[in-house]
Parts: C-alpha cells; sequence; structure tokens
C-alpha cells in the first residue's frame, strides 16, 4: 500500500497559501516530512487525514480517494495531531475504552483486549487507573500514540510529537516509534532534525509550502557538493562572518558562537572540515544555500 499525493494545493480565507502543488509517494516505513513553523506540515497532515479538503491535486491511500471516502480513510488511519487534547478528570483506562469504541470496536472483551496490549505497549499500563491530568507530557505523547494504534492501522500520522518532550522522553518516544514496524505507512512531521536522522529512512523537507527537497537522508546529504567546515568565532565577528561566508547554522558555545560554513576550500584560518549532516542539508535547504553545480 502507498500513499500517493499529487499536486495538493490549499489556501485558505485569509489568502495564506499553505501548500503550493505538494507531490510525494510514501511507502511502507517511517516518513519523516521536515520543516520549519510554518511551512505548511500540519496542513498536510490534516488533509491527509481528512480533516481538510485541497482545493487542488488529490491524495490516495491504496484505493482509497482520501476526499470522496473519508469512512474508508478513518478505518485504516491512526493520527496523533499537534494538539492533542485529553479529559484531565477522565482516567486512562476509561478515556482509552471510549476511544476504543469510536474507532468501531464494540465487543468488550475485544475492547480489553486491545487496551492492555496498547497501553503495555506504551508502558502505560501500570498507569490505567491514574487521571490524564496527573500525566507528564511524555506520558500523553504516549498515549497519544496508543489511542493512534487502535485497530492496527495501515497509515499512522503524527504531527510535532516530540516538541517540548525533555531527552529523556523524546528517546523513549523515539524507541516506541521504531517499534512499530515496517508493514505501515509512518509519516513523522516534525521542525526537530533529531527526529527525522534517528528515525527516518526517506524523508522531505518543506519550506512555505512547498516540497524543496525528497530522498533517502544519506543519499540527499551526498547531494552537498561543497564542503563544510566548523569553527569557533567571537560574538562580534558574527555579522561580517555571516555577511560574507555561507552560514548554515550557528550556535553558543562556551561564551563564543561556534558556526558551520559552506565553503569549497577552508574559509577561515582554524576552521576544520566537518562530515555534513542532515542538519547541515536542512539548513542550506531552507536558507536556499547554493550546494553547488550538478554532476
Amino acid at each position: 500500500m502507498r500513499l500517493v499525493i499529487d499536486n495538493v494545493s490549499k489556501t485558505y480565507t485569509n489568502n495564506v497559501e499553505a501548500l503550493k502543488n505538494v507531490s510525494l509517494d510514501i511507502g511502507n516505513g517511517m516518513f519523516g516530512l521536515l520543516g520549519p513553523n510554518g511551512a505548511g506540515k500540519s496542513t498536510l497532515m490534516r488533509t491527509i487525514a481528512g480533516l481538510q479538503d485541497a482545493d487542488r491535486g488529490s491524495i490516495s491511500i491504496g484505493d482509497i480517494n482520501v476526499s470522496t471516502d473519508k469512512q474508508a480513510l478513518r478505518e485504516i488511519l491512526g493520527y496523533l495531531p499537534q494538539e492533542f487534547g485529553l479529559y484531565p478528570k477522565v482516567t486512562a483506562i476509561e478515556l482509552f475504552d471510549h476511544l476504543t469504541v469510536m474507532k468501531g470496536i464494540i465487543d468488550k472483551s475485544e475492547r480489553e483486549k486491545s487496551a492492555k496490549s496498547l497501553l503495555t505497549q506504551t508502558n502505560l499500563w501500570k498507569y490505567r487507573n491514574r487521571k490524564l491530568g496527573t500525566f507528564s507530557g511524555g506520558m500523553k505523547q504516549r498515549f497519544g500514540i496508543a489511542q493512534a494504534l487502535i485497530g492496527d492501522p495501515k497509515l499512522i500520522i503524527v504531527d510535532e510529537p516530540t516538541a517540548g518532550l525533555d531527552p529523556t522522553e523524546r528517546n523513549r518516544f523515539h524507541n516506541l516509534l521504531s517499534e512499530i514496524g515496517e508493514n505501515v505507512i509512518v509519516i513523522l512531521s516534525t521542525h526537530i532534525v533529531e527526529d527525522v536522522s534517528d528515525l527516518c529512512s526517506h524523508m522531505a523537507i518543506i519550506k512555505d509550502g512547498q516540497v524543496k527537497l525528497i530522498g533517502e537522508p544519506l543519499g540527499l546529504i551526498k547531494g552537498i557538493k561543497k564542503q563544510i567546515w566548523t569553527g569557533l568565532i567571537e560574538k562580534k565577528d558574527y555579522k561580517s562572518i555571516k555577511k560574507e561566508h555561507q552560514l548554515i547554522s550557528s550556535k553558543l558555545y562556551m561564551g563564543k558562537v561556534q558556526v558551520r560554513l559552506l565553503n569549497d576550500s577552508k574559509p577561515i584560518e582554524g576552521f576544520k572540515q566537518s562530515n555534513a549532516e542532515i542538519e547541515d542539508l536542512y539548513f542550506s535547504t531552507i536558507n536556499d544555500l547554493d550546494k553547488g553545480d550538478e554532476d
């Protein structure tokens, strides 16, 4: 089964063009949709999930047309939106049972089996009788992915799932996503580069509603033609460095600024050549930096 997005565009009533002729062909496994906030990721996820219709183009998964057969889509879809609201005074098992009924599982024993299986898989079974208002951010996200797995979905969408999580909870969530398996389509929409580099065998970068790059991460990294250079500079020199060089990224480090530059040869004395990473690919793409002549 494949998810095929063909020339999809979406403009909101305030004339914001959120998606512009987006086309993607996604198969089983983890697919990362990487882009800055406001790039159109959540708009695309909501459109794939059938929560809103595209203005132009089409989306299909297998034989299902997303815009015309929403019931069939719901039967195979698991969705964790960016904003996943929980009832704070309801216990985890109570809400999970309610969501299982909404998914169409009426038989009580089947619902109980599903709850135990999925809450165990997400390490929440021992907390099933706790009220959701007492859950940490990571526990809420794990509950979110548990409900997204109800009914053995063939398409799973998770939108910004690790935003706001501490490093320990992020690692737990990564491990959970990696265990979902290779027999379903999992779309991970995020602005966090590490989420994609840790989990995804295929990815796309989106900016201003347009897909800028798509492929396998390692292959895309090799497509960076110029060399990556890294070094420490004084804060006072940052503006001139940014103006005179192709700056990929920067961060404060021990009172100075650590920068990564794109250049054919050593740009500044003392800088060292560095292996290209997905972060370099991401920032060079969204900043429209020159990657050199194509072969």
